[in-house]
């Protein structure tokens, strides 16, 4: 005949009395058929309970993981694995036991306390790793370009020339209207800033000297480079990205060429020819635009114009200028190559390192370009 269902569990409570302190007796079974009822035993019962309660397990029948929790609960994982054989069979204080270890995890630390400037310090401190992580990797990748650069040179049959005359194409024809136009604006404003402060010490014919120096030495380079740092180091991050997102880099080293002879050194010998002919059309655009202000604010004849810049203006200051072209682009195109390379497979990735790439050409255009203007300055020339 089928056996009659086993009790379900209950807490019995026994007050203290002659010296006998309070007891917690746990009766019937302990297991998932009896859970919201337990649950609700276990939350009147105060859980966990105080060290000094007694605790009779005699009582106790079945007994399963779900349970075995809940008595968990209530006695605290400590009095658990204090728990002897001796008051509870072998089979159930090993069940009892895994579950108070398993619900025992290690303690949160607590967090350390930090003050604002502790914040701010750390994160200057982490800006200047990345910063020299970052230059120590251009710096590389600034020797291994070389390297291919010379180990090419030699093998003629592995000169890209078709690559490098679209290169050339997209980087300076397709950005001369750009950087004219803006040269050329750029002239004019220069040209009525020197006719504005000099015409107070009656020297408005200085302005001709004024853009002259500012264009060649300075403006017709700087310009020009910022923006192809913006329109062609972007650009090359983005299709070097796009490629490495695709794995077409992957499937270039698979097919045994080299990345960086094949994507790299077209780019950078597009930009070594390109950025100087771009500087010495935006030197003539923006002398052009002074020469436009001079005439029409100033009633300085073209003539006149011209005169003084072949009595006045040597011919270092062009010289000065258009040889920090070279450099310049150099560096836009390693910077806009190493970008792309650095690219993961997402399109935030791209994006973000295209944006890097503009950021850190301009950076270092404008820093390079202020230490050549001390370095030149000191050398007189």
């Amino acid at each position: 005949m089928p056996q009659p269902p086993s009790p379900p569990g209950q807490l019995q409570r026994q007050p203290a009395d002659a010296g006998q302190p309070a007891r917690l007796a746990i009766l019937g079974d302990w297991t998932l058929a009896h859970y919201t009822a337990l649950k609700r035993e276990v939350e009147r019962a105060a859980a966990p309970l105080d060290g000094e309660q007694s605790i009779d397990l005699d009582g106790l029948g079945e007994l399963d993981t779900a349970g075995a929790g809940l008595l968990v609960e209530l006695l605290g994982v400590r009095r658990v694995m204090q728990l002897g054989s001796a008051r509870l069979p072998s089979e159930r204080l090993a069940l009892l036991q895994l579950v108070a270890a398993a619900l025992d995890g290690p303690p949160t630390p607590a967090e350390p306390k930090t003050s604002g400037l502790a914040d701010v310090l750390a994160d200057i401190g982490r800006t200047l790793v990345n910063l020299w992580n970052q230059q120590k990797t251009l710096l590389g990748f600034i020797g291994l370009t070389l390297q291919t650069l010379f180990v090419t040179l030699w093998r003629p049959r592995r000169w890209r020339l078709t690559s490098l005359v679209a290169h050339i194409e997209r980087t300076g024809l397709d950005a001369m209207p750009i950087v004219a136009l803006l040269t050329f604006l750029v002239g004019a404003v220069v040209a009525f800033l020197g006719a504005t402060v000099l015409a107070d010490f009656g020297a408005s014919i200085y302005t001709v000297n004024l853009v002259a120096f500012a264009f060649l030495r300075e403006f017709g380079v700087l310009l020009a480079a910022i923006l192809l740092a913006g329109r062609t180091a972007s650009a090359f991050a983005a299709q070097i990205g796009a490629m490495k997102a695709n794995e077409e880099i992957d499937a270039i080293r698979a097919l045994g060429l080299n990345p960086v002879e094949l994507l790299v050194l077209p780019r950078v010998l597009a930009m070594l020819i390109t950025l100087p002919v771009l500087t010495f059309v935006g030197m003539l655009c923006g002398i052009v635009g002074g020469l436009v202000v001079c005439a029409l604010a100033l009633d300085i004849s073209p003539a006149m114009f011209f005169t003084i810049l072949q009595r006045d203006i040597s011919l270092n200051h062009f010289l000065v200028g258009l040889g920090k072209a070279p450099l310049f682009a150099f560096l836009i195109a390693v910077i806009g190559c190493l970008e792309g390379f650095k690219a993961s497979g997402s399109a935030q990735s791209v994006g973000e390192h295209t944006t890097s790439s503009v950021v850190q050409s301009i950076f270092v255009v404008i820093l390079l370009d202020a230490i050549a203007a001390l370095f030149f300055m000191e050398m007189g020339w």
